[in-house]
C-alpha cells in the first residue's frame, strides 16, 4: 500500500494549510525570482497569471512522506477550475483534482492506467467545504464534509515498483500538457482555499507572484469589477433567436455601482450602445447612437430587448417577466445586423474604430448577467484578471 501511495503521491497526498481568508500571504524572497510561501498561506485561486500555471508549488523527496491523508477547505461560487495537482517521475504519473459543473472531478494517470471519475454534491454554493483525500490500498478516496465519498479503484498488471525521487505538488494549476487529461476543463477558479494539512509536512512552497492576493472574508454570488478592466465577448457567440430578438438582463444594486456597465459596437464603427451608472448624478444613462436615455439609479434589474428596428428598455421589480416599473420603446434600426459581428463589453467602454482598448471601467458588483436567457460566464471572455467572475465582497 505504501508503494502505491507513493506512486500516486502527486495529488493524493495533499494537505493544504491555509489561514483565515481575508488576508494575503506573506512571502520572503529566495534569491531565485521566487518567493517562499508558508504552507499555511491563504490562496485565492483566481489570481492574475497564466491560467494553467500553478499559483503555488513545492517539491519533496518521496522518502520524506509518511502520511496517507490530506485535507483542506474550499469555498467558491465558480462551477469549474483546477484545485490541485501532483506528480512523480517528472510528470509521467500524475493526479488532478478540479471542479466541473460544480462537482468534484479526479483524474489520475499511473503507468498504463488513465482514470477519470466525478461525483458527489455540487460544491460551488459559496459555503466552506472540507475535502479530504486518502489512500486505502488499491483505492483513492475523496471525502467531502465528513460523509460524501468519491472512491476510485486502481489495479495494474504491471510490476509494482519501489519509487524513489521527488514528488511535485501544485495548487491552482497543472504541470503537464492539458491534452493528457481525459476530461478538459477551464482551469481558472474564482475561489479560496484554507485550513489544510499537507502530508504533515512543513516544507516551504514557492510562488512566482510578488504577493498572493487576499480573499474576501464574506462573499456573495456575482461578478465584481474593481474599476481596472472589463470583459469582452464576440456577439456572434450569442445567436439571434428564431423570433429575431436579442435580450440582455442585468441584476444588481445600480445605486452602488459606478462606471460603464456594458457597451456594444461593431468593428470599425463608432460605439453603438453604452449603459453606465453615475454615483454623482444618481442616474443610469443609456446612450444609443446620438440619443441618450436617463433613469434613476434605484434599479435592481434592467432588461434590454432588441428586435429588427426597435429597442425595449424596462426596469423589473422582481424576477417576474411581467412586473415592471417602467417601459420605454425607442427606434433602433440596424441593431441586429451589427450584433452578428460586433463586440459586447461588460464593465467598460469600448474604444473607437478598431480599437477595443476600454475606459470608464465599472466599480461594483453585478449580481447576475444574462444574454439570450443564459447566465454569462466571464471566464469565457477576454477579460482583465482583476475581475472576479463568480463572487463579490458581501
Amino acid at each position: 500500500m505504501a508503494v502505491l501511495w507513493k506512486a500516486m503521491a502527486g495529488g493524493l497526498l495533499l494537505t493544504f494549510s491555509l489561514t483565515l481568508l481575508g488576508w494575503g500571504a506573506e512571502g520572503q524572497g529566495n534569491g531565485r525570482d521566487k518567493k517562499a510561501v508558508s504552507g499555511g498561506a491563504t490562496v485565492y485561486l483566481g489570481q492574475d497569471r497564466d491560467i494553467w500555471r500553478p499559483l503555488i508549488h513545492t517539491t519533496v523527496n518521496l522518502s520524506e512522506i509518511n502520511s496517507i491523508k490530506s485535507s483542506f477547505q474550499l469555498r467558491t461560487f465558480d462551477p469549474e477550475g483546477a484545485i490541485f495537482y501532483g506528480d512523480t517521475k517528472n510528470g509521467d504519473d500524475w493526479f488532478v483534482l478540479s471542479l466541473k459543473d460544480g462537482i468534484p472531478l479526479m483524474q489520475i494517470s499511473k503507468g498504463d492506467i488513465l482514470i477519470s471519475v466525478a461525483g458527489g454534491t455540487k460544491l460551488n454554493d459559496g459555503k466552506w467545504h472540507t475535502l479530504e483525500v486518502s489512500n486505502h490500498e488499491k483505492f483513492v478516496v475523496l471525502e467531502v464534509d465528513g460523509s460524501n465519498k468519491l472512491v476510485v479503484g486502481m489495479q495494474s498488471k504491471q510490476t509494482v515498483e519501489v519509487l524513489s525521487g521527488q514528488l511535485r505538488l501544485a495548487v491552482g494549476g497543472i504541470l503537464i500538457d492539458k491534452e493528457k487529461m481525459i476530461v478538459q476543463f477551464e482551469p481558472q477558479m474564482d475561489g479560496c482555499l484554507r485550513e489544510g494539512n499537507w502530508l504533515n509536512l512543513s516544507i516551504p512552497w514557492e510562488t512566482e507572484a510578488e504577493e498572493l492576493w487576499p480573499c474576501y472574508q464574506h462573499v456573495q454570488p456575482g461578478s465584481y469589477f474593481p474599476g481596472t478592466g472589463f470583459a469582452i465577448f464576440n456577439t456572434s457567440v450569442f445567436p439571434i433567436e428564431a423570433d429575431h430578438e436579442v435580450k440582455a438582463e442585468l441584476w444588481g444594486d445600480f445605486s452602488k455601482i459606478d462606471g460603464t456597465i456594458l457597451s456594444i459596437k461593431a468593428p470599425g464603427q463608432w460605439r453603438t450602445l453604452a449603459l453606465a451608472a453615475n454615483n454623482n448624478t444618481k442616474e443610469v444613462t443609456l446612450t444609443y447612437g446620438k440619443e441618450t436615455m436617463r433613469m434613476k439609479n434605484t434599479i435592481n434589474r434592467l432588461v434590454l430587448t432588441f428586435d429588427t428596428d426597435s429597442m425595449h428598455v424596462f426596469e423589473a421589480e422582481d424576477d417576474s417577466e411581467v412586473t415592471m416599473s417602467s417601459d420605454s420603446v425607442v427606434s433602433f434600426p440596424g441593431f441586429l445586423t451589427m450584433w452578428r459581428e460586433g463586440r459586447l463589453a461588460i464593465g467598460g467602454l469600448l474604444g473607437e474604430g478598431e480599437d477595443d482598448t476600454g475606459s470608464h471601467f465599472l466599480t461594483g458588483c453585478l449580481e447576475k448577467i444574462q444574454v439570450q436567457g443564459k447566465d454569462l460566464d466571464l471566464d469565457l471572455a477576454h477579460k482583465h484578471m482583476s475581475i472576479s467572475s463568480h463572487s463579490c465582497p458581501a
